[in-house]
């Protein structure tokens, strides 16, 4: 199969070696990829700040470059969500209304499109899984802790194929981190209080790596992590299914 591949902007800015083991990634499993250079933001930050009738030409870009392709793959919870949610265009509202429905993060497509069964990679290292909010209750990566139904984790499935690696239990395993987009800019007491919390809970458990599969949250841990001087790193879960 053909996809296309949209790298959100802050994982191309600051972290582009997650879209590289995403690409890397999908092309080990037999997927071509294209990657249209013509992409850029989704619009999400302009939409989660009260400002959506600003992200109109993001849109009508995203629905150009991205409408003929079979699937779209996201390696970003956030951004993936958003577009489902909130894609439209006037000027090809059929094909922006069928997009919605072929857009993918990474995860998710990994599990649910390819289905895969065995990864040949190796990451011997304690590592956490944060289950970021939105891949958690909006795209259902895994089952929320206050439901009474039978558990899973889509991206726990998938480290559990990595050869060497040790995922440690949390205390909370699906608490926010407190990034919240724009909310870590607009409540930033709050938002430095609970990442600080969930850092704690991955530190407490013997994490070497924390990992997930939104971005935007590994950074506003690692950059608790590196202000308490933390030998902890934070890590995409392309990077280590893809080997690193």
């Amino acid at each position: 199969m053909t996809v296309g591949l949209f790298i959100p902007c802050y994982v191309d800015q600051f972290y582009p070696n997650a879209g590289i083991a995403t690409l890397q990634l999908l092309e080990k499993l037999g997927v071509d990829v294209v990657y249209p250079k013509k992409q850029t933001c989704c619009g999400q930050p302009m939409a989660n700040s009260g400002f959506s009738h600003l992200t109109g030409g993001c849109d009508e870009l995203f629905t150009e470059i991205f409408a003929d392709f079979e699937y779209v793959v996201v390696p970003s919870g956030s951004c993936a969500l958003h577009i489902k949610d909130h894609l439209h265009s006037k000027k090809q509202p059929g094909e922006s209304k069928a997009l919605r429905a072929k857009v993918y993060e990474l995860v998710e497509f990994l599990t649910d499109v390819l289905k895969v069964e065995n990864l040949e990679a190796n990451f011997p290292y304690k590592v956490g899984l944060h289950q970021s909010c939105h891949g958690l209750r909006g795209l259902h990566l895994s089952q929320m802790t206050e439901l009474v139904a039978p558990p899973f984790s889509k991206p726990g499935k998938l480290l559990s194929m990595v050869s060497g690696l040790e995922l440690v239990e949390l205390d909370r395993q699906d608490e926010c981190c407190g990034f919240g987009g724009t909310f870590c800019v607009a409540e930033e007491a709050v938002s430095a209080k609970m990442g600080k919390d969930r850092v704690a809970d991955h530190i407490k458990h013997g994490a070497e790596y924390i990992t997930g599969a939104d971005l935007s949250c590994l950074m506003h841990m690692e950059g608790i992590l590196r202000r308490q001087k933390s030998n902890v790193k934070v890590v995409h879960i392309a990077e280590i299914l893809n080997g690193i």
